[in-house]
This record gives structure tokens, C-alpha cells and sequence, in this order.
């Protein structure tokens, strides 16, 4: 039986309704869950902090991940605590399984990415065992984050809203993607000498912005301002996304990694990576990580593209 997307919602939290506006709501199970998601998104940045251990694009990154999802899980807390829904700026019911989402993924990638790019190449010291550590309690705070998404998602049947459905945790995965490129891109010399890459640039940016609005007008409780109902906006944003990504997914790694564009197509060959700087990641490492991330963003699009169009076309 299909999710019914809808506002308002009403939902419940593991058969029975969160308590709220008390400090009953830390002993539930999903407060209890948060309480571990602060705890161990803490530990990993105090310990990378006291160690030293973040500098470098990847570093900051993951820095910011801990501390980002430390913040809004304090948030979600104390307003949950205080019983400040109805006063809070955007949509409660779906806030905080957005913010789940988002850091379940962004957890995910900090313990992918800071060991791969910076822990292996620290020397043996407190330095070290606190960035191990670190990435320890990342994995952590990633599996308390999953199994919130997990508990609070919608199930088949439920009326609920469209962030805690399939398509809407899609559109997390998209915009958390389209960040990772950015970072990944961040230095102009990836892209400049080609118009083609210069255009692979701008999909991505259309595409994360387009994205965004979709989660900032649910999450603002705001999508009977559109000219056109919900769900066509949906499937003509999917549509388009799937076309310029497609065009992304051929020319990235054309102009990347062909040698009639001057570039090395094989990372031996690649000067930067013979330089195994802990603070950079060397471009052809870069090129092929937006090759990949360029593919996961497309597939992501594609499921989406999918699920709109089931909602438009199919009659339940």
C-alpha cells in the first residue's frame, strides 16, 4: 500500500506519540537516540579539536559535519524539551527527519572520507588515536542518525508529509551530493579550460539549487504558492534533473580524463598525487571523485524521476 503524502501529518513515533514539552522526552526511545547522536558527534570534534587534526579541505569538512550535526541535534532537543514546535520557523513534523537525513549522510561521508584522506597519512601518536577515535564516534553518530531516519520514515499506508517519504529523502541525498562536488571543485583549474566542464559547473549548481527550493518549501510548509500543483512541479524538476545530469555524467569524465584535452588519464601519471599531502586531496583523485559523485547524483535523480511520475500518473 502506497504512502500518501499530504498536510497536515500526523505521526507517531515507534506506536506511540513522542512526549513533548517535558523532560519525559528524553527517556523515549528517540530521545534517548538523540542524546547518543549528541554524544558521539561531541566526542568526534572535541577530539579532533584537541588534536589538531583538521586542517586541509577534507579536515574542514569533516570538522564541520560534527559540529553542524551536534548543533541542530541540541535544537531539535531543546526544542522538543521546551514544546516549541508551534513557534519554530519551519514545518515541525518534517524538520527534524530532514535534519536525520542530512546527518546520517553528512556522518557517512566524514567517516569515509577523513580517514581515507587524512588519518592514514598522521604518524603513530595522541594525534593519530584521536583522529582514529574521532572517526569512531562519527560511525557512530551515522548509525544513530540511520536508525532515526529508519523509525521515523514513512510507512506504507501512513498519511505523512513529503520529507519523511521516499522521494523527499531523495532530494536530501541530491543536495548532500551536489555539496560534496562543490568541495571537490572548489579550486577553479578543475574546470576552466573547457566550456564543457564550465557547463558540467552550472548543472550542478541548477540542480542543488532547484533541489534546495523543493526542501525549503515543504520544510516552510509552503507548496500551495506554486503555480502548479505539487507533484507536476515534482516530476518536471525530476525530469529536467535526470536530462542535465545525463550531459554532466558524459562530459565530466571526457574532458577529465582524455588525453586529447590534456589531461593524465591514469593517477600515477598525475604529479600532485605523488605528493601525499594529508591536508590535499591531488586533482586527479578530485576528477574521479566528481565522476562517481556525478553517477550517484544521476541514480538518485533517476528513483525520484521514478517515484514523481508514479505519483502523477498512477491513480491509488
Amino acid at each position: 500500500m502506497p504512502v500518501t503524502v499530504t498536510h497536515p501529518t500526523v505521526t507517531t513515533t515507534m506506536g506511540s506519540p513522542t512526549v513533548i514539552g517535558s523532560p519525559r522526552a528524553l527517556t523515549q526511545p528517540l530521545g534517548l537516540l538523540r542524546l547518543l547522536q549528541l554524544v558521539s558527534t561531541c566526542m568526534a570534534f572535541s577530539l579532533v579539536a584537541s588534536a589538531g587534526a583538521w586542517r586541509g579541505y577534507m579536515g574542514n569538512w569533516s570538522m564541520f559535519t560534527w559540529c553542524f550535526c551536534f548543533a541542530v541535534t541540541l535544537v531539535i532537543l531543546l526544542v522538543e524539551l521546551g514544546g516549541f514546535q508551534a513557534r519554530f520557523p519551519f514545518f515541525w513534523r518534517n524538520f527534524p527527519i530532514t535534519i536525520a537525513c542530512y546527518a546520517a549522510l553528512l556522518c557517512l561521508s566524514a567517516s569515509i572520507i577523513y580517514p581515507i584522506t587524512y588519518v592514514q597519512f598522521l604518524s603513530h601518536g595522541p594525534s593519530r588515536d584521536h583522529a582514529i577515535a574521532a572517526t569512531v564516534f562519527s560511525g557512530i553518530a551515522c548509525l544513530a542518525y540511520a536508525t532515526e531516519v529508519a523509525w521515523t520514515r514513512a510507512q506504507p499506508g501512513e498519511i505523512t508529509g513529503y520529507m519523511a517519504s521516499e522521494p523527499g529523502l531523495l532530494k536530501v541525498l541530491e543536495t548532500l551530493v551536489a555539496c560534496l562536488i562543490f568541495v571537490f571543485i572548489s579550486s577553479p583549474y578543475l574546470y576552466h579550460s573547457w566550456l564543457a566542464l564550465e557547463w558540467c559547473v552550472v548543472v550542478y549548481a541548477v540542480c542543488f539549487l532547484l533541489a534546495a527550493l523543493t526542501i525549503l518549501l515543504n520544510l516552510g510548509h509552503c507548496t500551495n504558492m506554486l503555480p502548479i500543483p505539487f507533484h507536476s512541479f515534482l516530476l518536471g524538476l525530476a525530469l529536467l534533473s535526470v536530462l542535465l545530469y545525463a550531459t554532466a555524467l558524459v562530459l565530466w569524465p571526457l574532458y577529465q580524463f582524455n588525453e586529447n584535452y590534456g589531461v593524465q588519464s591514469w593517477q600515477a601519471r598525475d604529479v600532485s598525487c605523488s605528493d601525499r599531502n594529508p591536508y590535499l586531496v591531488c586533482i586527479w583523485d578530485r576528477r574521479l571523485a566528481v565522476t562517481i559523485l556525478t553517477a550517484v547524483n544521476l541514480l538518485a535523480y533517476v528513483g525520484d524521476l521514478v517515484y514523481s511520475a508514479h505519483l502523477v500518473f498512477v491513480k491509488v
